[in-house]
This record gives C-alpha cells, sequence and structure tokens, in this order.
C-alpha cells in the first residue's frame, strides 16, 4: 500500500530546499537524530516501530510530474523543480532494531544526507515512526497483562482514516495475534478474523436462525455474538443448540462473543453455562470499549475470557492520542550542531552519535542506556544529560551498540522481517528489562546518560552560543 510520493511533506521543508538549493547547498551534508522526549501511557518504555516502512518508502521516493506541476503552482521557481525532478534518497540511516525497547531521550535513528535530502523526509519520518511506536507500545501493555489469552485488533473502524493500517501492522509488533482489517491482514501477511456483527442476527426474525446459518457458512472458525437480546436467557442457550447440531456434523463452535454488560459475570456465567452442556471446548470471546486497564481488571477478577477484540482505544492511542517524537539536528557542513532552549530538555544533542545498552555480566540490562559520540566504542562514565552533579561509572559492565546501519545510498541493507519475526523479538527485548521498568503504577525511571566527550562538546557549543548573544 505504498502510495506515497515525496510530496508528503511539510511545505516548510520545500521552502527551506529552496533556500537551500539557491544558495548551493544542496550538497551540504547534514545528521538528524530522531527521538522523543516523553514515554507515552505513563509507561516504563516504549516499543520501537515503524522502522521496515519507512526503508521501503524511502527506497522508491520520488517527485511525480503532478506533484512538480502542483509545486509549480504554488510558486516554487523553475530550476529548483528541476533539481527536485531526479530527487531521490540517498543517504545513511542508522537504527536501532524496529520492535526493540526505546526510552525518551536518546537517539532512536539518525538520518545521514544531504540537508535537502534529510529535510524533506522529516515529515513522514515522523508521522510513520510517531505513530506505529505508540500503538505497538500500547499493544504491548495490553499484551503484559493478557498473558496467554488471544488479542485481536478490530479497530479499523474507529481509526483515524487510513492511520488504521499502520495501527494493524504496530498491534502485531506490540504481541496482538491478529486483526479484522482485511487489507493489513493482506499487505502485512497478519492473520484475518472476524465474527458477526448484531446486525447479521437482527436481520434474521429469530436468533437461533441467524446463528445456524452463520455456523453452516463459517464451520471452521464460526464465533457466535451472543448479547443482541439476551446474552444468558437467549444468546448462550441459542449457541448451545447450534453447538450440539455441529457436534453432530463433525464440527466445533469456536467460540461465543460477548459485547456489552458487565463483562466478568457474563463471561463467568456463559462458562458454566457452556461447560453444563458438555462444550468447555467453546472459548469465550469479549470487545467493547477495552484497554490495559479493563483487561487486567477482567483478568483479576478471573473471568474466563479467552479472546479479546481491542478497538478503539487500541488504534487510537488513547489517552495520548500521539507520540512527541521529534527530528533535530545535529552535524551539518563539517560542524557539530545545537539548540538551545530555556527549558534544558530541549537542548538537543550535536554530532553524530552511538547509543550503548548497558548490561551487567551475565547479559541482563540493568535499566540504562548511554549515548557517546560515533567513534566511541564503549564509554568509560556517563553523565545525566540534564542535572550536571550526576553520573555513573560503566567500567564494570557489558555495552552493546544499538545504532546499526540499516540504509546506505537510499538502499536497505537489512533483511526484510515477518511481523512475527519482529514481534517475537520484540518480546525477547522486553523479557531482559526488569520487572520494575515494566509495571503499570509508578514504573522505575529508565536510565538515560551521556558521555564525557559528548558532555564537554554539548556544554563547550551552550557556551559558545550565549558568548555570541
Amino acid at each position: 500500500m505504498n502510495q506515497f510520493t515525496a510530496t508528503y511533506t511539510d511545505q516548510y521543508q520545500l521552502s527551506m530546499a529552496q533556500v537551500y538549493f539557491k544558495n548551493g547547498q544542496k550538497d551540504q551534508q547534514a545528521v538528524f537524530d530522531y527521538y522523543f522526549r516523553k514515554l507515552p501511557f505513563k509507561s516504563g518504555y516504549a516499543i520501537f516501530s515503524g522502522l521496515e516502512d519507512l526503508l521501503e518508502i524511502l527506497s522508491t521516493l520520488r517527485f511525480s510530474e503532478d506533484d512538480l506541476q502542483f509545486l509549480k503552482e504554488q510558486g516554487f521557481e523553475k530550476d529548483f523543480l528541476e533539481y527536485l525532478k531526479n530527487l531521490q534518497f540517498k543517504g545513511k540511516i542508522y537504527s536501532v532494531k524496529e520492535g526493540d525497547i526505546v526510552f525518551p531521550t536518546r537517539p532512536i535513528l539518525q538520518v545521514e544526507a544531504s540537508i535537502i535530502e534529510a529535510q524533506i523526509i522529516e515529515t513522514i519520518l515522523l508521522n510513520l515512526l510517531n505513530f506505529q511506536t505508540l500503538i505497538a507500545t500500547k499493544a504491548s501493555r495490553m499484551r503484559l497483562v493478557a498473558g496467554d489469552a488471544t488479542l485481536l485488533d478490530f479497530g479499523l473502524r474507529r481509526a483515524q482514516a487510513s492511520g488504521g493500517y499502520f495501527a494493524t501492522r504496530a498491534a502485531i509488533i506490540g504481541g496482538f495475534n491478529g486483526t479484522s482489517n482485511v487489507v493489513a491482514g493482506k499487505d502485512f501477511d497478519i492473520p484475518v478474523s472476524g465474527t458477526m456483527a448484531h446486525s447479521f442476527v437482527q436481520s434474521y426474525d429469530d436468533e437461533l436462525t441467524a446463528f445456524r446459518d452463520f455456523a453452516e457458512g463459517h464451520p471452521e472458525n464460526c464465533v457466535l455474538l451472543v448479547d443482541t437480546y439476551n446474552t444468558l436467557k437467549s444468546g448462550i442457550p441459542n449457541a448451545v443448540k447450534v453447538a450440539k447440531e455441529m457436534e453432530g456434523r463433525g464440527q466445533k463452535l469456536m467460540a461465543v462473543r460477548l459485547d456489552s454488560g458487565d463483562l466478568s459475570y457474563f463471561a463467568k456465567e456463559s462458562r458454566k453455562m457452556l461447560d453444563a452442556a458438555e462444550l468447555d471446548y467453546v472459548k469465550i470471546a469479549a470487545s467493547n470499549q477495552l484497554d490495559e486497564h479493563v483487561i487486567k481488571s477482567l483478568l483479576e477478577q478471573q473471568a474466563p475470557i479467552d479472546i479479546f477484540g481491542v478497538g478503539t482505544n487500541l488504534v487510537t492511542g488513547d489517552p495520548d492520542g500521539a507520540l512527541d517524537g521529534v527530528y533535530k539536528l545535529a552535524f551539518s557542513a563539517g560542524k557539530p550542531r545545537i539548540k538551545i532552549s530555556e527549558s534544558i530538555i530541549k537542548i538537543t544533542l550535536p554530532h553524530k552519535k552511538q547509543v550503548f545498552r548497558i548490561k551487567d555480566e551475565n547479559g541482563k540490562c540493568i535499566g540504562a542506556d548511554a549515548i557517546g559520540l560515533y567513534h566511541e566504542n564503549s564509554i568509560e562514565e556517563m553523565h545525566h544529560p540534564f542535572e550536571p552533579y550526576k553520573s555513573m561509572s560503566l567500567k564494570h559492565y557489558e555495552q552493546e551498540a544499538l545504532l546499526e546501519l540499516v540504509m546506505d545510498e537510499g538502499k536497505v541493507l537489512q533483511k526484510k522481517r515477518s511481523l512475527s519475526e519482529i514481534s517475537e523479538y520484540s518480546i525477547s527485548r522486553l523479557s531482559e528489562l526488569p520487572i520494575e521498568y515494566k509495571r503499570f503504577n509508578n514504573p522505575h525511571i529508565y536510565k538515560i546518560g551521556i558521555s564525557e566527550t559528548l558532555k564537554q562538546e554539548r556544554d563547550g557549543l551552550i557556551k559558545m552560543q550565549k558568548n555570541k548573544i
């Protein structure tokens, strides 16, 4: 579903690009960092998602003839448009692996390219990575509390337009098992699952006939929605009748679905009725405004729910709605660059960099990442990025370099992984994170530090800029 052209950007990117071009700066090399400032959902971690989509799109990103005609109408100059006609991304991208756990203020991805190329791709990069990382993190939180239960994405109809397409992909990376989203299932090779709507039952004169027809039409994966009229007096008894009729044909009812009311109570009562009819194999699915907190509560109440269908709260990233990922210049025209701010958290880190995950002698994550200059192979001591008197010695710890070259000369270097492979990697990385960082209430704050060399470079630039004022 790659329908993107290079006009998938903001006007100010092109306005700046034209100035660079007119001033002879089109070949000026630059390094930009992608990172976010605040974890979503009051979580202790985030799950990085969207990288493979980004790389695929960048590898073919071009300005079409229609794009160039439109830009001409917007007043862009002829020689600049001629330049854009042959423009394609020829830069390098360094990134952590998709599916890894990531944390605020440290680079997740770096772009090294000509200033124009790097500037034009900013919008699509932020659009894809911010949204998918938000949704993958939301999904991961649900997976943590759901245990072995099946998680299904039912959110396409409630998503912000086509955002539902990428939300489904991110949900699988975060640990979901399948989706109702048919086009995402086809394009991303995701298991597709669906039951029935209340309208199907309503379209019949009686519920039992509706159930019978549906079971005959879908004997292999039949799920009956039992709350259209009365869950315990009508829906479950009729589902039991159909299940017995299916047994007579050598078939099995897969599940019943609850979509309203007290889900814990109805699940427990439904389980009793199904078991009494010797239908212990029939699963119970639940939907209706679920999120990680509701799922956690239901399972703490020992509700016998096997399948959770999650819609709105998943695909909209409720309650946060957006990840505050940013894209900041760190190096340009042979010089380190910095942005100064009255808010110290908004002061950027200069230079091309590397990020290290700090681990103990057993290879277990201790809850810290350190940022160094690109040429640093390890860091002896890391300093708090915003509190000058806090530091931590790293001499006796293992250090795993996280940023890898994934695109060079505009060509994707890494082998494409299936979503299940990315999800499995994500789960394995999350398992390395100590439990204190995964709890829902007041998780430990993951430590982020900078090397002594990077600190000196940053502080020197701050001082130099202040002296100019």
